[in-house]
């Protein structure tokens, strides 16, 4: 891949988008109890690029949506995102996301629960408010049932992340399915909502699914080689902590796979150990690299990206620029930055 691709238009744009669905999230998000909307807002007011809710906007553009109904629908995937990062770092017990104390480090599980059920809940507030503005009932009720098709196969891909740490023979097709439904399903429905709510046909919604969900697995394979070798200030956690969760990252399979014994006992040493040292973590994280996982999960994501861009070539779209902006959103989420 390109390391000279100018992402400066596409940035620029983002964070126009970004800005104007903060205010959709803002203006929603507000009530009583005061502590109950203060956890919810927490992680979003923290930051985050809103690259979901841009997609959204950039699949609807591309077949004539316009952009401020594109920004509400895509407000709604952002809260379900959000929702899902609140429980995650519960169930992982992370105590940082984006660079701050996560929801349940700052007011507990019990409310760090609730927020996250206040935001679901608010997530189909603002789908549903679309048809106040002129969007078709069928158009929405379609967008409101690909925004619950995403959310079931979301939980269930943390499932299955949970019974990989339990398990030794896990294989990387095993990997391909739980990112297919952690990370990438919500990614196709942002993409497959703006699509949806613009009318598009549904040829046109099913390329841009394939687009996405390729695009979706290249870029958690990237994220996953963050863990092994990014800045704790990229990461916004501390690094290795996918290691100490016993986490079956692609690289951890791959490693395991071809290790020898003395490494494999090095590696699965400190594999779900909360307690592990820096010093240890440092050794394993260069066992598996020496053994190759970085160079396999790079080929890989490449090819991923580009079964994901094929699709997206093929689509036929009113909006050039619009589809221009979806390959460099795909080209710049699954970039390498190490």
């Amino acid at each position: 891949m390109s390391l000279n691709i100018d992402f400066s238009g596409l940035l620029n744009y983002a964070k126009v988008i970004a800005g104007k669905v903060n205010d959709v999230m803002l203006n929603l998000i507000k009530g009583e109890p005061e502590e109950l909307y203060k956890a919810s807002l927490h992680l979003i007011k923290a930051g985050g690029k809103r690259l979901r809710p841009l997609a959204t906007v950039l699949a609807g553009r591309m077949y004539g949506l316009s952009e401020d109904l594109g920004v509400i629908a895509g407000a709604s995937v952002e809260i379900i995102h959000n929702f899902t990062l609140i429980h995650d770092d519960i169930i992982d017990r992370d105590e940082f996301r984006r660079g701050v104390p996560t929801v349940h480090k700052l007011w507990g599980n019990e409310m760090a629960i609730l927020a996250g059920d206040l935001l679901f809940a608010k997530a189909y507030e603002v789908m549903s408010s679309l048809t106040g503005y002129g969007i078709e009932e069928r158009y929405v009720l379609e967008a409101i049932k690909e925004l619950t098709w995403a959310t079931t196969v979301l939980a269930e891909g943390q499932a299955l992340d949970l019974q990989l740490e339990r398990r030794r023979d896990v294989g990387i097709k095993d990997y391909i399915d739980m990112v297919y439904r952690k990370t990438a399903a919500l990614f196709k429905s942002a993409v497959v909502i703006g699509a949806t709510i613009a009318g598009a046909p549904r040829d046109e919604i099913e390329k841009l699914a394939g687009y996405a969900i390729n695009v979706g697995i290249a870029f958690q394979i990237r994220d996953d080689e963050l863990g092994l070798v990014a800045d704790e200030k990229v990461l916004g956690k501390p690094i290795y902590s996918d290691l100490r969760e016993g986490k079956k990252t692609i690289h951890v399979i791959y490693a395991l796979a071809r290790s020898s014994p003395a490494q494999r006992a090095k590696i699965l040493s400190v594999l779900g150990k909360r307690d592990a040292d820096r010093e240890r973590l440092e050794e394993v994280a260069g066992i598996i690299m020496e053994l190759g996982a970085l160079e396999y999960s790079s080929k890989l994501a490449d090819e991923y990206l580009s079964k994901g861009l094929s699709y997206l070539n093929r689509t036929k779209p009113v909006d050039e620029e619009a589809r221009h902006y979806l390959e460099l959103l795909a080209r710049y989420v699954t970039r390498r930055i190490y």
